[in-house]
């Protein structure tokens, strides 16, 4: 079977080659000490935990960020040649995999509407379901489903790191500013808008509704 190995700083592209290897990995350029932390993963005495810091392009000229428009999104009809490659990529911003498996679960949010001044505080549920210690990144995202500016498909909002040996489970608090999901309108201003909003952790969804707009006529801090 097949390792490859990417030490680079920036990404190739492995499309042809990526079916054909057991295992990838993406040490990027890891600096002095990068060879040693690479043989402790690869003998199985480190666990990988590193989650992809960027969308990986599948097809030349064809780079796409993970908070693209949804009407970036035009798709293609079945059997035809994908010409723009549009939003086909080998690897999500996000993705990683380990020697380990989590499992999310009961993932909440303390209140159903929010407004600008509101502090959104979100708790989830992970578990080790393998058998080897590992680290994982709980990451939370949202979605604003309709605003006056098309909104990103996606956005990153807070993380966090968190230890697991096998079977443990930990309960995860993430907090977001109710202001945090303001956006920059067209007239340069600071926008949080009523309407629905879904927040994403691990494979799990839960939605929320912002009660009032607001907009700054100052920065949004």
């Amino acid at each position: 079977p097949i390792v490859l190995i990417l030490n680079q700083g920036r990404p190739r592209l492995i499309k042809d080659i990526e079916p054909l290897a057991k295992a990838i990995v993406n040490v990027m350029l890891p600096s002095n000490y990068g060879g040693d932390a690479l043989a402790n993963l690869l003998a199985g005495d480190s666990n990988f935990s590193g989650k992809m810091p960027f969308t990986y392009p599948k097809h030349i000229n064809a780079l796409a960020t993970y908070d693209y428009k949804p009407c970036e999104d035009i798709g293609q009809m079945g059997g035809n040649y994908n010409y723009d490659s549009v939003m086909d990529i080998q690897w999500p911003f996000g993705f990683g995999l380990s020697y380990t498996t989590y499992k999310y679960a009961n993932l909440k949010l303390d209140k159903t509407t929010f407004n600008a001044d509101d502090e959104l505080t979100f708790t989830v549920d992970v578990t080790n379901i393998g058998k080897t210690a590992g680290k994982e990144s709980v990451l939370l995202f949202s979605k604003d489903l309709v605003a006056s500016s098309t909104p990103d498909n996606i956005r990153l909002r807070n993380f966090d790191k968190i230890t697991l040996q096998p079977g443990e489970t930990k309960t995860v608090t993430l907090k977001l500013k109710g202001s945090d999901m303001a956006f920059v309108d067209y007239d340069g201003k600071w926008r949080l808008e009523e309407g629905d909003f879904k927040f994403k952790c691990g494979d799990l969804w839960i939605d929320a509704k912002c009660s009032n707009t607001k907009i700054w006529e100052t920065p949004n801090k």
